[in-house]
């Protein structure tokens, strides 16, 4: 009798479910569609920062979670609490209209966050 066990299958499968991860692993990377507008910044390094988004249409999103203004401006001081020395990176659509935006970022200021980033496409090279 042969005591040896069979891998190759083991491996099929191990190969097998490794594709099907790289091809479903940046799907999953969701989050809100945001059109960033462009320019000549330099990126942004705090990645442990909350993310507050404001699509075109002017809904807020903070770390994909959908609220309007009034909820926002209610909850914001008490999601940041202590963490308002890490910052806030704000993803503003760039067909948003700009009170919209004014109005988060002075919520985002009354909290009590110094460190805001604005998120923005880089510009292309000329």
């Amino acid at each position: 009798m042969n005591a040896e066990i069979n891998v190759v299958s083991l491996i099929d499968v191990m190969m097998l479910l490794l594709v099907i991860f790289m091809i479903t692993a940046p799907l999953m990377q969701g989050g809100v569609d945001v059109k960033l507008p462009v320019a000549d910044a330099k990126p942004l390094e705090n990645k442990s920062s909350i993310v507050v988004s404001i699509d075109r249409n002017g809904r807020i999103f903070v770390d994909k979670t959908l609220m309007n203004y009034r909820e926002f401006r209610a909850v914001f001081k008490t999601m940041v609490g202590p963490n308002a020395a890490r910052g806030v990176t704000l993803q503003a659509d760039k067909g948003a209209d700009w009170e919209s935006v004014s109005r988060v970022i002075t919520v985002i200021r009354n909290a009590g966050v110094i460190n805001l980033g604005i998120a923005t496409e880089q510009e292309p090279p000329q």
